[in-house]
């Protein structure tokens, strides 16, 4: 077994001894503060990391705890406590039990009282809102279960890496509250506040071993991942051998055990994904965009029927359907493999802004600023046949049937083949003029979804190309560093100064990021002096500052920290590192592969199918209101000059009272082009979520390429098949509006 080194058994007898100062002398409150200050890390460090939207659920539980208290059941409140300890929320299964039931019946009152006031009696909105109300209550009584499983998602993303740290840093010295320390230090949130918090069960004497933390903390994975408690105990196992031999062969048995069993399940995720998929695709894309093509019918034929009730339907109802759906399809996902956290680079807030150069100045612009100047470019023109109703009303410009284009200062004009904005009289005389109807209004409303979409993604875009660039290059030392760190050992193997060591090795591969990051190493100690800790480590010219990767930084404590009991300690350490690295990466190759076929297959959709398919529904929508629009008209000459006959007189009556006003297709696209928006938004999250796990980087950066490609086809289509089809609809009936 490896003998524990002066200085770590110097930080170990140090902490138990202020600890037990702490203990023994109540009074002294100076020592009573000092003893508190490594514990004190997990609670700021919680308070910093906690995302905000869990804060003020926190205070909205408590809120609602204090003014009506509503127990639930002992198995609910186990449960509850269960998901709560598990996200660490401020906040008591009564709480978040009383805010399901008040949050929901709080806005089923607002919300039916406002639809009464405004909608004047209509039955819609206050039907809308006392059944989503009613819905609330199961999601929001399932939400700390929700937040808890996302926070596994995130967690167990890291749990292969925070074995290998473990693992690691055992290899060379066998103590298990140093090495869930050294875990904790190198694994980002939320792993490392879970860590952190064994430690602090230890120091706040919840626990009196750091076994019986840990082991606590282990349970509440065991529905959830027992490839990790597996391997946990493996690694807790190690303690207990006396021969050096079988304690690093269970230690490198916990991470084959936890790799392998990744594997399979992976394995078994891939295969169950299809039919949950297949649903989602049928139920929330293409059957709600092929549903659009009756919409006019609906709209023209069902009296009452108005935009905003398509889009409560589409923007709003379908939405949150498809999210919901995806989000349970990601929650049944298994470990994964951590992210490269470059937070650590010190010029990355520069690359999250646009970047101007001004002679030896680089101004900074946030993308925030230029993708609200896009957006407000957008919407106004989309708006623009509203903004001149408003302001010239009866002004339009129209094509003839005979092709020529004219100003007129009225809508009422029957010589009209295509208008620009195209307002017509309502079949109801107290709405007066409707609209806009005209060809150039409803074209000029694909700058709607073009305004979210293009903004949105140019905002991504901008915040990640450059800092993926950053961590793309990290990755690829990551994967050629395994190769490199096992030529490291053998030279330090052969007997080489680790000095010399790194310069060898960077001689050897110098066209190579390994070569480069050894070779600053090796001019950091030749030039300037400096240790091999300060080569590596220092703050203000360290290699590792350039290649913010924490798994190369783990390599490199490793390596100073074995290096301290002789080389060949060193070198042992760092060949198996070596074989750990490239272990990881195989087993996320054979990943990738399995999901291969799902992942392209979700990705031509938001990227192809979905713009393509919803861009030639509004055309066809456009075509059928321009249709309908006319033979309502037409109806209505027909209706005037059968005046003179009785009969002919009813029986154009009773064809008119089929025609409803319809509605415009600038209405329409507004609809389609914000579901097109959201659909790609919300796939491109569980594309992501079933490719890399929780990985907001690549999520980000998805978003901005997806958001404006497929928004830009979405409105090329929809603008090219509505001015085809239009043409189509005015050749074939001739006269009025288009």
């Amino acid at each position: 077994m490896p003998e524990i080194t002066k200085e770590e058994m110097e930080k170990l007898l140090a902490k138990y001894k202020t600890q037990l100062e702490v203990n023994l002398t109540p009074g002294d409150e100076e020592l009573q503060s000092i003893g508190v200050i490594r514990s004190r890390e997990y609670s700021d460090f919680k308070q910093e990391y906690l995302p905000k939207h869990m804060s003020w659920y926190e205070k909205a539980c408590n809120q609602s705890e204090k003014l009506f208290k509503m127990v639930p059941d002992k198995k609910k409140a186990a449960l509850l406590q269960e998901s709560i300890d598990v996200c660490h929320l401020n906040a008591t299964p009564t709480g978040t039990y009383t805010f399901s039931l008040m949050f929901p019946l709080a806005y089923i009152v607002l919300g039916v009282l406002v639809s009464f006031i405004l909608t004047s009696g209509g039955i819609f909105f206050p039907a809308f809102f006392l059944i989503s109300g009613a819905i609330l209550i199961f999601p929001l009584g399932n939400w700390p279960h929700f937040l808890a499983n996302s926070w596994r998602m995130k967690a167990s993303n890291q749990m292969v890496l925070s074995i290998f740290y473990i693992v690691t840093y055992m290899r060379h010295t066998s103590n298990l509250e140093l090495a869930i320390d050294f875990a904790a230090e190198h694994l980002s949130p939320p792993l490392s506040l879970d860590f952190k918090r064994i430690i602090w069960n230890l120091e706040t004497e919840k626990y009196s071993t750091v076994k019986e933390s840990l082991d606590a903390y282990l349970e509440s994975w065991r529905k959830w991942n027992m490839e990790f408690i597996e391997s946990m105990h493996l690694v807790e196992g190690s303690l207990l051998e006396g021969d050096e031999t079988a304690r690093v062969a269970m230690l490198d048995k916990s991470l084959d055990v936890i790799l392998q069993e990744t594997y399979e399940k992976m394995l078994h995720y891939a295969h169950s994904l299809k039919s949950p998929i297949t649903m989602l695709h049928m139920l929330g894309i293409i059957l709600p965009i092929l549903g659009l093509v009756i919409l006019p019918l609906v709209v023209s034929f069902m009296e009452g029927v108005a935009w905003y009730h398509l889009a409560t339907l589409y923007n709003i109802i379908l939405p949150a359907s498809v999210y919901y759906l995806g989000k349970q399809i990601l929650s049944q996902r298994p470990t994964g493999y951590g992210n490269i956290d470059i937070s650590k680079n010190p010029e990355l807030r520069k690359y999250r802004n646009f970047v101007i150069k001004a002679g030896a100045t680089d101004i900074e612009i946030n993308p925030i600023y230029v993708s609200i100047i896009v957006a407000i470019i957008c919407l106004f023109i989309a708006f623009l046949p509203l903004i001149i109703h408003i302001l010239v009303p009866g002004w339009d410009i129209i094509i003839t049937n005979g092709g020529e284009i004219a100003m007129i200062d009225t809508y009422v004009n029957d010589d009209g083949k295509f208008y620009l904005i195209g307002y017509r009289e309502s079949t109801k005389p107290e709405l007066g003029m409707i609209g806009p109807f005209g060809l150039g209004a409803a074209l000029l409303s694909s700058f709607m979804p073009l305004a979210v979409g293009l903004s949105v993604g140019i905002y991504y875009n901008v915040r990640t190309k450059n800092v993926l660039k950053i961590r793309d290059e990290t990755k690829k030392l990551e994967g050629e560093f395994a190769s490199a760190l096992f030529q490291l050992g053998n030279r330090l193997g052969d007997g080489f100064p680790a000095e010399i060591a790194f310069a060898k090795v960077a001689n050897a591969i110098p066209d190579t990021y390994s070569g480069q990051f050894f070779a600053s190493v090796s001019q950091n100690i030749t030039k300037l002096g400096m240790s091999i800790e300060q080569a590596i480590f220092d703050p203000q010219r360290g290699a590792i500052l350039h290649y913010p990767s924490d798994l190369i930084e783990t390599s490199m404590k490793v390596l100073i920290e074995s290096a301290k009991k002789g080389p060949l300690v060193a070198a042992q350490a760092l060949i198996n590192v070596s074989r750990y690295i490239k272990e990881m990466h195989s087993v996320e190759e054979r990943l990738k592969d399995l999901m291969a076929d799902t992942i392209s297959s979700m990705k031509s959709q938001i990227k192809f199918l979905t713009p393509v398919i919803s861009g030639i529904v509004i055309g066809i929508t456009s075509m059928v209101t321009t249709i309908l629009v006319k033979l309502g008209d037409q109806l209505k000459t027909l209706q005037s000059e059968s005046a003179a006959s009785q009969a002919g007189a009813v029986g154009a009556v009773g064809l008119t009272q089929l025609f409803g006003d319809g509605m415009p297709t600038f209405y329409f696209q507004i609809i389609v082009g914000f579901y097109v928006v959201q659909i790609v938004y919300i796939l491109t999250i569980l594309v992501n979520g079933i490719e890399n796990g929780f990985d907001k980087l690549a999520e980000e950066y998805e978003i901005g390429i997806n958001m404006k490609r497929s928004t830009i086809m979405y409105c090329i289509l929809s603008l090219g098949v509505m001015l085809l089809f239009n043409m189509i609809a005015g050749n074939i009936i001739g006269g009025g509006l288009g």
